[in-house]
């Protein structure tokens, strides 16, 4: 995806990373690795990580992004200082700092169980600090924000309570749809939506797995990624954690690539309960967890581009309505 390459002995540096670290003010020095991404190109250097954004429906991510991380300042969530970002002639781009280590998605599978425990323990402390730092309530992403105002809709995740209604309306508008089903679904949605009128919205990352948190030696280096973080009920970070354990396979770091073993993510739930038990004591937890699991489904019922991806969203949808989900067996 990228022509990156390394100073110094290598080859030079690809063109882009060239003018962006020019308008970053910063030197082209150093020996730089490139990396792929969902939504953009990396290039991972001594001291910066360098991203390019090339997903057009997420223009304003770095912006938001870098909104996010001044919050953390002061706080003791792990976390890369932004360094900047602007949008330049080949798309928007954002500098931060390197921490020390690599992903958790490349660590895990020669990790000892051990190093693994800490490692989950230390996730806990990293996010019991991030949902006590203060954020404005109505903190989204600008590019969900106008998704939920009816505009072009580019991811599905992650949960916002308040517009689960909305999107029971926007299913009914795809021409596939099943009146019957989305019936029970608006039915169910209501009974459910009071287990949540007294939650204090929190600052929650809201895309939380095994590509988006930096560890080393056993630790959490730095949460990264902040492009989706929301103001929401704690508990919606779970959605997205118990979801990873239980199909790890879904979440790869490139489209090409393969997710975890989900039977090495088995103990996991486990200690970071351990950990951070309070994420875990809501009352109704289940109940909860299945109504963030109703938003995404609805929401892909809703937005799919391709009439089987709407199709099997309505599979998961009609299982949901029996009490039957991706939790279901997961030790939780």
């Amino acid at each position: 995806m990228t022509r990156a390459a390394a100073v110094g002995d290598g080859p030079p540096l690809d063109p882009v990373l060239l003018r962006i670290l020019e308008a970053a003010g910063l030197p082209a020095t150093g020996r730089f690795v490139p990396k792929a991404g969902w939504v953009s190109t990396a290039w991972v250097g001594d001291a910066v990580v360098v991203r390019l954004n090339t997903d057009e429906r997420f223009r304003d991510a770095y912006r938001h992004e870098a909104r996010v991380v001044d919050l953390l300042a002061g706080s003791e969530v792990p976390h890369a200082r932004h360094l900047a970002h602007g949008d330049g002639p080949d798309g928007p781009w954002a500098v931060s700092e390197r921490l020390p280590g690599r992903s958790l998605y490349d660590a895990w599978p020669t990790a000892g169980l051990r190093t693994r425990r800490s490692t989950i323990e230390s996730l806990g402390s990293a996010l019991r600090a991030l949902h006590r730092v203060a954020a404005p309530a109505d903190l989204m992403p600008p590019w969900l924000t106008g998704a939920l105002s009816g505009g072009p809709w580019p991811a599905f995740h992650p949960p916002v309570v308040g517009a689960t209604l909305r999107q029971v309306e926007a299913a009914r508008r795809q021409p596939d749809h099943d009146p019957r089903l989305l019936a029970d679904v608006d039915a169910w949605v209501r009974e459910r939506l009071a287990l949540f009128a007294a939650d204090p919205p929190v600052l929650v990352h809201g895309d939380l797995h095994g590509s988006n948190l930096i560890v080393d030696r056993g630790r959490v280096t730095g949460l990264i990624d902040f492009a989706e973080a929301v103001a929401q009920p704690a508990d919606v970070e779970l959605d997205t954690i118990l979801r990873w354990c239980a199909r790890a396979r879904e979440f790869p770091p490139t489209p090409d690539a393969r997710g975890l073993d989900e039977t090495t993510l088995a103990e996991v739930p486990g200690w970071l309960h351990g950990a951070y038990p309070e994420l875990f004591e809501r009352e109704h937890l289940r109940e909860r967890l299945n109504f963030y699991d109703m938003y995404g489904e609805l929401s892909l019922a809703a937005h799919h581009p391709l009439p089987d991806g709407r199709a099997a969203a309505r599979v998961r949808v009609a299982r949901l309505l029996s009490g039957h989900n991706h939790l279901d067996g997961l030790a939780w």
